[in-house]
């Protein structure tokens, strides 16, 4: 029996935990209608993700996936984040405002955050998963015996073995098609960029574990071409952001549906690590401004600073739009 089933599960759907999209509403929505609905917990601390969880359990009483960032922490380089800050300034001032003087790591990683690690215990939803990484034995084998499945995102074949090895319960392939932040373990290492339909088939038949498809893929037929593949299930993000269940706002909404959502970008200008998203003013500066980011996350605070000036002057061109290549796919509807 398969990992969903196992959970039951009808629908071979899960709903990827994006960022600024995945609501408790969102997931609640999904699970309900008999895939698997997912929450982002990285960028809030326990207490948000407590409230998180309990507003899905609120809505649903069937498995729901929790998502957590599991990235090596950066080591701060003041000489680096000082050059950023010089050169982003100039944006800053176009709305009248002033770029942060320092940076900090805003997002926790799950390798350190014992708290959200004391919370998932406790409220041991059905899944947690991973990106960017693993977490140690220690806390793997705590999520386990507290009856959290596992799954953990890999975009190439040294990864799933690794994931395989660490007894996590299932794989998701992300293809370099996927919308939102690239779980590579190592931003700074070679990124072979393979497709989901090539990484899919390669980890099904050589890592080990049950495999998830992730990346493209936004409406029925390519959710069967996934399990052609030999893929236990799809996961789908970019084709929930236009769902009244998400929180996309209207800006986000517009730019999914204008033609140059067919051009996606990879970009690390944003939050320090590569990430795909709708082109705009903020992305084209990043192919530009020719200097090494902070690192992750220290490069977010910046963006985000910038990003919350741009909107308070009515701009909303520098938004971080996380969207895969299967944008111009997207339909407005309900997530049922």
């Amino acid at each position: 029996m398969s990992l969903l089933k196992s959970l039951g599960i009808r629908l071979p759907i899960i709903q990827a935990p994006m960022a600024g999209v995945s609501t408790a509403e969102l997931a609640a929505a999904v699970s309900n209608a008999g895939a698997l609905g997912s929450i982002g917990v990285a960028a809030i601390k326990a207490a948000g993700a407590r409230e998180m969880i309990c507003g899905v359990r609120d809505l649903c009483d069937l498995p729901f996936n929790v998502n957590v960032f599991v990235h090596q922490p950066t080591q701060q380089d003041v000489a680096r984040e000082q050059a950023w800050l010089s050169a982003m300034a100039p944006l800053f001032e176009a709305f009248g405002a002033q770029p942060p003087t320092t940076l900090h790591p805003i997002y926790r990683s799950f390798v350190k955050d014992d708290e959200m690690l004391a919370l998932l215990i406790e409220t041991a939803p059905a899944i947690v998963s991973f990106h960017f990484g693993l977490p140690d034995a220690s806390r793997i084998s705590a999520l386990k015996a507290a009856g959290c499945k596992l799954l953990a995102t890999a975009t190439n074949l040294d990864e799933a073995l690794a994931a395989t090895k660490a007894g996590i319960d299932a794989v998701v392939a992300q293809g370099w098609e996927a919308g939102g932040h690239r779980g590579i373990f190592d931003p700074d290492a070679p990124d072979s960029c393979l497709g989901t339909m090539a990484l899919t088939r390669l980890l099904v038949r050589q890592c080990g574990s049950p495999v998830i498809a992730a990346g493209g893929i936004m409406d029925g037929q390519g959710i069967r071409a996934a399990l052609d593949l030999g893929a236990i299930a799809a996961q789908l993000g970019t084709a929930f952001i236009a769902c009244p269940e998400s929180s996309a706002d209207a800006a986000y909404r517009a730019a999914l549906a204008d033609p140059a959502a067919m051009n996606t970008v990879m970009t690390s200008a944003i939050s320090g690590r590569p990430a795909r998203s709708l082109p705009n003013i903020f992305t084209q500066w990043g192919e530009t401004v020719g200097l090494p980011h902070p690192g992750y996350p220290m490069t977010y605070d910046a963006g985000k600073a910038l990003i919350a000036a741009a909107k308070a002057a009515g701009e909303t061109g520098y938004a971080a739009q996380w969207a895969g290549q299967g944008a111009a796919l997207s339909r407005t509807m309900p997530a049922a």
